[in-house]
Parts: structure tokens; sequence; C-alpha cells
């Protein structure tokens, strides 16, 4: 009887764990946090939805929530996964107080989403608007380096420790070769590039891994204002092959579109 007691004793440690005091079992343990940029619509909104059903709680985000009605329909369906907190990356001082609500708080996945294509109109070669320059780099550029910077201790305090910038097929220099136009874009997304391969460099000694991601030719409304809508993959398969390139990020900073191929720089 003794023995069989001993065996049982020793088969209750075995599945608990036997860490010590504070040991965190799988089931004790915290879902991962993702904070996503521009869930109002489109890629970000498919990012919520399916970071959402893996579990992960989702800090969504949006210039205006009010406005955001399927977004915040959705969170209303997971209210203890997803929360919609309202932000413009292009306002240094929405970001500052984003910031401060959430000091402290581990976000494993900071996914700078946020994005403008501008008015094409206005950006070509025969027409070049100042105004319209600034308004595309203060959202495509200096958004995500400034989230980043605003949310670096919530990234160290994490498991993952990633940052995430989607960029796009089109900063590709090496492959601009058919086509010009969109300059301001285009401009905006390699400067993008530059400025978290820069990050990647300064932050891997303290093992963050920063992601340059692009999604692919995705059916969205940016598609359809650049004038090649009918020609993209969906939402839903975009979000899924990039979310896996999230997971299986490394600290290279390569840029890889959705496929997992790597695009010239």
């Amino acid at each position: 009887m003794r023995i069989l007691q001993k065996f049982l004793a020793l088969a209750l440690l075995l599945a608990v764990g036997v860490a010590g005091p504070g040991a965190v079992t799988a089931a004790d343990a915290a879902p991962a946090t993702v904070l996503i940029t521009g869930s109002n619509r489109g890629i970000g909104l498919e990012f919520v939805r399916q970071y959402a059903a893996l579990g992960w709680r989702v800090i969504a985000t949006t210039r205006d929530p009010a406005t955001a009605t399927e977004l915040v329909a959705l969170a209303k369906t997971n209210p203890q996964l997803i929360t919609v907190e309202k932000i413009d990356v292009a306002n240094a001082a929405d970001i500052a107080a984003l910031a401060a609500k959430y000091k402290g708080r581990p976000i494993d996945v900071l996914l700078n989403n946020a994005g403008t294509l501008g008015d094409p109109g206005k950006q070509s070669f025969q027409q070049l608007d100042y105004a319209t320059f600034e308004e595309v780099l203060r959202v495509n550029t200096y958004g995500p380096l400034a989230m980043s910077h605003a949310f670096l201790d919530n990234v160290l305090a994490s498991e993952q420790k990633k940052i995430v910038a989607i960029t796009s097929g089109l900063s590709s220099i090496e492959n601009t070769r058919r086509f010009g136009s969109l300059y301001f874009y285009r401009i905006s997304k390699a400067g993008l590039n530059m400025a978290m391969r820069a990050l990647q460099a300064e932050l891997r000694p303290k093992g963050v891994k920063v992601g340059i991601l692009a999604p692919g030719v995705v059916e969205t409304r940016l598609l359809r204002q650049s004038g090649f809508s009918g020609q993209g993959i969906t939402p839903q398969e975009s979000v899924r092959t990039t979310m896996r390139n999230i997971d299986q990020l490394d600290d290279s900073a390569d840029m890889r579109i959705n496929t997992g191929e790597k695009l010239p720089w």
C-alpha cells in the first residue's frame, strides 16, 4: 500500500509540475498579446480576427472607433480578448497617451500595420503635392518608428519580443523598373524599411526581432485606390501567411513577402 501511495504522489507531482512556488503550468500561462495599428478595415481587421481566433489578447487600434463599426462589433463578440483603442499613428501625443495607458503591459508582437497610399493624383511626376508627401511620410514612416520607440519597454517585457512593420513590394528599389508614379508611397515605404533595418541592428543585442513584411497584392481599399483592383489575393489568405512569417521571424530584418520569399532591396 505504501508503495502505491508513493507512486500516486509522484504522479501528482509530475502532473502539476515541480518547479517550486509560483511555477506556471501550460493551463495557467497568460495568452500572448499583439497590438495592431490600423485595425478598422482590410488586413488590419483580419489580423484582429485571426489572432483572436488563436486565443491571443488583441489591442486593436484605429483613428476613429466611432466609425470602425465592423471592428467594434467584432470586439463585442469577444470582449475578453479584443480591446479597441483610439490612436492616430501620425500624432505624437496620441502615441504617448496610449503608451502611458499600457505602461508595464507586455506586448509580444507590436504590429505596425497602419498605412496610407495617399492621393495617387497628387504624387505623379506631373503633380507633386508637398502636403500629401508630408501626410504619407507621417503615417507610413514616422508612425511605425515612433510606435516602436514608445512601446519598446512593453516588447522587452514580453516572451516573444517582436516588432513588425507592414511594408510593400513597391518599396523595392531593385524591382522598380517597369513603371513609375506613386512616388510618395514608394519613398515612405522604402524609408520604413531602412528605419526597421536600423532598429533591428540596435535592438538585436536585447533579443528583439524586427520584421519587415509585405502582405502581397491584397484586395483592399488601398489596392482599389492604386488602380490595380482585381489582381490580388484575399485579406484572409494574406494575413494567414503573414502571420506564419511573424511566427517564424528571425533577427535578420530581411524584407519578405507573405509567401516567405525574400524581396530585394
